[in-house]
């Protein structure tokens, strides 16, 4: 084949196209922007350039100290325990508040009422809101500043949405540092709601003085589905959403409470808790509220369980850190994830049963001391 036959062939397979080869598309993110926020995430200050700036109530600051006491690096969290410990003397002269409910009742909506209400008393108060996380992403919405848009904006008001996932149901030793940390920045009443799933309330309540259950009126049977654990917990229960034609089915849940509440064996303190009503939207009853919280605290101070209650606590907290510590240098070890993996398998098939499982996991771990 002569070599005119032969380039008359290769044009027969070539296409009519012209395709011009362009140029290399940039990364869909800005390196420039990765680098700054990696930056950001940085210790910028030293351990007294941080307390310093919390006690001078620098918001930025406190933000940035709190990011490092949710972090989930072990250089943060040691940095910002130093932090935490040198903020102790300046901290414990704060209202704590924990607020729980079913869900709609409108913890949200409650808590932009209460704390609308505190500021107009000159009270400075820190919400710690925590949000749910997903349990197969590991992610949050951390939405409560877009639902308490008005308290978002007070200057007398700080907002600080925490994702649950990770900690005790929803919070633990992140949310005591946090408290300590609002403390010393001059916050006089710290306000904590709960994811609201059961576990987060036993946790809340073991780090505040006063706990706030709030309650729907005129969805089926007021104490239905309502554990009796959290019923006692409560120094108060405030029957939400009391308005226009939801009023007298919320005098009707009020009564039935104070009937159920009957039932129970006094406190140990010997506060008998109090049913009220209350309207967020309308800010109708809040006030009454926060009188009874008053009330509540005053009558324990007096009793002297205020302290008592709070020392309680402090070494509650003690065992809970050991515990958490513990659970964390496990997991920690080098080789463990390795030797999860083939126990798993041996318990999922039924080759070994969990707890001599659990035993021989253990006794390896006890070996490395």
């Amino acid at each position: 084949m002569s070599e005119k036959d032969s380039d008359n062939k290769k044009n027969e397979f070539e296409s009519a196209l012209n395709v011009q080869k362009g140029v290399d598309q940039p990364d869909s993110i800005n390196p420039d922007i990765i680098k700054k926020f990696r930056l950001k995430k940085k210790i910028q200050h030293t351990v007294d350039e941080y307390v310093d700036g919390i006690l001078k109530g620098n918001r930025t600051i406190l933000s940035q100290v709190i990011t490092l006491v949710e972090s989930s690096l072990a250089e943060h969290n040691k940095f910002a325990t130093e932090i935490v410990e040198k903020c102790l003397p300046y901290a414990q002269k704060s209202i704590r508040i924990g607020i729980t409910g079913v869900p709609g009742v409108g913890k949200s909506t409650f808590i932009e009422s209460l704390g609308k209400y505190l500021t107009n008393q000159n009270r400075k108060i820190a919400v710690l809101a925590v949000d749910p996380s997903s349990e197969i992403t590991k992610g949050s919405v951390l939405g409560d500043k877009t639902r308490m848009e008005e308290l978002a904006s007070d200057p007398n008001a700080f907002i600080r949405p925490s994702p649950s996932a990770g900690s005790l149901g929803g919070v633990a030793k992140k949310t005591r540092h946090t408290i300590i940390l609002c403390e010393a920045a001059g916050f006089d009443t710290i306000l904590i709601e709960t994811v609201g799933v059961g576990q987060s309330e036993t946790a809340v309540h073991s780090m505040v003085d006063f706990f706030l259950l709030l309650m729907l009126a005129g969805a089926g049977d007021e104490l239905q589905g309502i554990k009796r654990g959290i019923m006692e917990m409560a120094d108060a229960i405030a029957i939400a959403k009391a308005d226009g034609d939801n009023i007298t089915k919320a005098k009707l849940a009020k009564i039935e409470y104070q009937n159920a509440l009957h039932l129970f064996p006094p406190s140990e303190c010997g506060w008998s808790p109090k049913v009220l009503t209350c309207s967020s939207l309308k800010s109708t009853g809040i006030d009454n509220v926060w009188n009874t919280i008053i009330e509540y605290i005053d009558y324990i101070k007096k009793e002297d369980f205020f302290e008592i209650q709070r020392r309680r606590q402090a070494k509650y907290w003690m065992y809970e850190s050991i515990n958490e510590a513990l659970h964390d240098h496990f997991y920690d070890q080098e080789g463990i994830k390795e030797k999860l993996t083939i126990f798993e398998e041996k318990v999922v098939e039924r080759k070994m049963n969990s707890f001599l499982a659990s035993k021989i996991l253990i006794e390896d771990y006890f070996k490395n001391f």
